[in-house]
């Protein structure tokens, strides 16, 4: 679902899905960290895993209803710090045309857990 190197798809409905993009520090120790709490994430079946690139499929807990979860490190490290990049997270339901916040609240909840580590 990737859509170029400038990042992935843009949000199509922003009743159901949402796209959040953070500038960090120690870009692949955060991305390896980002994967890992989301692998943890109940209900949550990894579709692709990769260097840069991680997606899955998280389910709701009754309906089962399929949201999709991608999150990508993109690379645009200065000579100066190369250690610096940003990590993009996108979340949408599949179905519906409203999700009451659940994708929103899974990015919020990754980007939180992450400021732990």
């Amino acid at each position: 679902m990737v859509s170029s190197i400038q990042g992935l798809a843009p949000i199509t409905n922003p009743l159901n899905s949402v796209l959040i993009e953070k500038k960090l520090i120690n870009v692949d120790q955060k991305f390896i960290q980002l994967v890992s709490l989301a692998e943890g994430l109940p209900r949550t079946e990894v579709i692709e895993s990769g260097r840069n690139y991680w997606r899955g499929v998280c389910r709701s807990l009754i309906f089962r209803f399929p949201d999709d979860l991608e999150i990508l490190k993109l690379d645009v490290r200065s000579y100066i710090d190369r250690s610096k990049g940003i990590i993009q997270i996108r979340s949408a339901a599949r179905l519906g045309q409203s999700d009451l916040g659940v994708n929103l609240r899974r990015v919020e909840y990754l980007f939180n857990q992450l400021e732990k580590f």
